[in-house]
């Protein structure tokens, strides 16, 4: 009978235990050895970022130009596709599991190797189901390309060239969550996030690099381009010739887009620090006292990463059936604009401008709804109604799949209260007052951890969409800085945590390590 429960993917199990991965280490990695190989996959990933694809022609559209800092990609490079196969994987397989389509008990160690072991097949045929579409009008081949090998061998380079910096990110993905410090997929978060965040205060090159430098267009980054439109600008000009409106409310790099950077990271700041902290006292060291703290965003940031590179897939499904010739053919789904309709003439040809694509398509700063909205709608566009629309459905649907995201994640990663009860247990720690017994210790956390989760992940939700509707330096989006001050500060805590176990061996117990 127990074998006739089983998952029908243990018949992969002879693949998975085949797959090649990333060895795990047999014993304590010392701390020097993880902050070495966390800075050269760092290193590795910049230097992939400016290696571009080579055979593309100069017309190539980017799907995810709007998702860039979530997808933690760089457009063009090898790492076009940046983490979106391995998340869009990982949102897949959580989401069949939760629904009962997969039958897997994360909570058994057998169960739980075999969805890791499929999740890394997953993740090699999300590649090639994100890498194949770019070639059809998106990533087009060179003309020199293709009178060398023809249209269909110029498209199969593009691909391996797609397939291998994917490959690479989920490889160095892997060996930094093995070898390294926290998780790969935060820290090229953050480090695509800082760089556009800095690039946006500081950059020096005008806004349009076809056109003349001008009142009109003024150098991209916020420093120099407020410095060189106050010294060009007269005061009747400052005043009442728009200079303080775009100074203050321009689409790029505006002043309100850095109070809005800053507001973003005082107040995951605030929320990163509020939490419950349980006390726990040793069973044999008398006096030896601790705290397990149970964090407000209990499940980070992951939920929030999840969500937004769900909304970056479904944009660009949207944008194929809208746009591909072959695509459009299909019935009731090929070209219909009430899935997501796009001007490819525009300046931002992969915007949806209507359809339930620009509904669910991120609040781009202030620009993109608080004006319309306060102007009674666009000309020739969208009712002020229907921006009020807009925010309501992107607020509930980020909040709403945050909350299933954190609830999918802390199964799925040992942060349930089960296996937190069971980790104090072995590090030898009990709640004062309290049988020593892993089922009276699960029921205390089961008062706590599944409510926090879902309260964090409201929160998580609704802090990135109020981010996103705030508006950023650098066009980075409201999620990408929530993101990358929450995993700093998370990466921040590990390191001091990989610290205090390098001194004190005994840790290592508590937190799983050994």
């Amino acid at each position: 009978m127990a074998e006739e429960k089983r998952s029908k993917l243990y018949a992969l199990k002879p693949i998975i235990e085949r797959w090649p991965a990333v060895a795990r280490p047999e014993g304590h990695v010392p701390f020097r050895s993880k902050l070495f190989w966390t800075i050269l996959c760092l290193i590795l990933y910049y230097i992939l970022t400016n290696i571009m694809i080579y055979g593309v022609s100069g017309t190539a559209l980017d799907m995810f130009a709007g998702f860039r800092a979530i997808m933690a990609g760089a457009s063009g490079s090898i790492m076009h596709l940046g983490i979106g196969p391995i998340v869009t994987a990982s949102i897949i397989l959580q989401l069949f599991v939760g629904a009962k389509i997969i039958n897997l008990d994360l909570t058994k160690k057998e169960d739980k190797a075999i969805y890791q072991g499929f999740q890394k097949i997953l993740v090699i045929v999300m590649i090639l189901v994100e890498a194949i579409p770019q070639v059809f009008g998106y990533l087009q081949p060179d003309a020199g390309l293709i009178k060398m090998v023809g249209l269909g061998g110029a498209r199969a380079i593009i691909v391996s060239q797609l397939f291998m910096g994917a490959l690479l990110v989920f490889l160095m993905d892997e060996l930094i969550s093995k070898w390294g410090i926290g998780s790969g997929i935060s820290l090229f978060i953050a480090a695509g996030v800082s760089q556009a965040i800095f690039t946006g205060i500081f950059n020096w090159l005008p806004i349009h690099k076809d056109l003349p430098l001008g009142t009109s267009n003024p150098p991209a980054g916020l420093i120099p381009g407020t410095y060189y439109l106050l010294s060009q600008m007269s005061i009747s000009e400052i005043v009442n010739g728009g200079g303080f409106q775009t100074i203050f409310l321009g689409t790029q790099n505006s002043i309100v887009a850095l109070l809005g950077t800053i507001s973003i990271f005082l107040i995951v700041v605030y929320a990163e620090s509020t939490r419950i902290e349980l006390p726990l006292a040793h069973e044999r060291v008398r006096g030896a006292r601790g705290r397990y703290p149970i964090r407000l965003i209990y499940a980070s940031n992951i939920p929030v990463i999840l969500m937004s590179a769900l909304l970056a897939n479904i944009n660009m499904f949207a944008l194929l059936f809208y746009t591909n010739p072959s695509l459009q053919r299909i019935p009731l789904i090929g070209g219909q604009w009430w899935i997501g309709k796009y001007d490819l003439t525009s300046t931002n040809p992969t915007v949806p401008v209507a359809g339930g694509a620009w509904y669910l398509h991120r609040l781009n700063g202030i620009q993109g709804w608080l004006l319309p909205m306060v102007q009674g709608g666009m000309p020739g566009g969208h009712a002020a109604w229907q921006y009020a629309i807009r925010v309501i459905v992107y607020f509930s649907i980020m909040i709403i799949g945050s909350i299933l995201f954190a609830k999918f994640w802390i199964e799925t990663t040992d942060m349930g209260a089960a296996a937190v009860a069971r980790q104090i247990q072995s590090s030898g720690m009990q709640i004062p007052g309290f049988r020593r017994d892993p089922r009276i210790l699960r029921k205390v956390l089961e008062r706590y951890i599944p409510v926090v989760t879902v309260i964090g992940g409201a929160a998580v939700g609704a802090l990135a969409a109020s981010a996103d509707a705030i508006g950023t330096v650098g066009n980075t989006s409201g999620t990408g800085v929530l993101l990358t001050v929450g995993i700093l500060i998370n990466l921040y805590e590990q390191i001091a945590r990989e610290q205090a176990m390098e001194m004190h061996p005994v840790l290592r117990g508590f937190f799983g390590k050994e």
